[in-house]
């Protein structure tokens, strides 16, 4: 998920953190032109290194480079939401059997306390209280990013990452918060990463992402 800049990071690596938090977030809006004269200022970086983030960017699913034409910030469709979900529930699924399968009592742990701070999050967000959806969103992601956190590939675990953001950015765009029952739903995937259920978890996961693409198709939050 994309994180907050960090001193330590190059003016390059923080321009390239803020510009996909943006996107991510919907502030840089689906379809919209990226004009790299007009992101110098904002993301205080010059047009070449502002060139290397978007083709970086490009190659991540959230920009489009149009050749002469410059870029844009990706633009979002039902059949992109329904391949990204897909490619994430093939992701996720796969990386659960392999980290319930190799997770130890630490691991456990973290399971538990990355429940522990989402289910916190989404109780408050039931009693109508209004969080920062970036603060509830890194929750989500510590906990879906914990259950897997001990599947042994590096390759794997970079690879769910960047197809989650993309999945992410069409929750924030469109979806927001499903209630009770992505509450619950993440309350049986933890429950079943303690009792190493991975079939169970991975028919639940299955089940997670398709409600939410159904919500997502069924209130038309999305154009075709």
């Amino acid at each position: 998920m994309a994180l907050p800049v960090s001193n330590s990071d190059t003016a390059g690596e923080n321009a390239y953190r803020r510009i996909r938090h943006d996107i991510i977030f919907g502030r840089l809006a689906p379809g919209s032109r990226l004009r790299l004269e007009r992101l110098k200022e904002p993301y205080l970086a010059s047009v070449s290194t502002l060139r290397e983030i978007l083709f970086r960017l490009s190659s991540e699913g959230l920009v489009v480079a149009e050749g002469q034409r410059g870029f844009e910030v990706a633009p979002v469709s039902q059949q992109n939401f329904r391949e990204v979900a897909a490619m994430r529930d093939l992701l996720e699924g796969h990386a659960l059997r392999e980290s319930f399968r190799r997770g130890d009592v630490d691991w456990e742990g973290e399971v538990v306390a990355a429940h522990h701070k989402l289910a916190r999050m989404e109780r408050l967000m039931l009693a109508g209280e209004r969080e920062d959806p970036a603060i509830w969103k890194r929750y989500d992601w510590e906990f879906h990013h914990a259950l897997i956190s001990a599947c042994g590939s590096a390759a794997l675990l970079a690879a769910h990452a960047q197809i989650f953001d993309r999945y992410l950015r069409y929750q924030i765009i469109a979806v927001i918060f499903r209630g009770e029952s992505a509450m619950e739903e993440h309350r049986q995937l933890r429950q079943h990463a303690l009792d190493r259920d991975a079939d169970s978890a991975v028919n639940v996961l299955k089940s997670h992402i398709g409600a939410c693409v159904a919500h997502t198709l069924e209130h038309g939050l999305l154009d075709a």
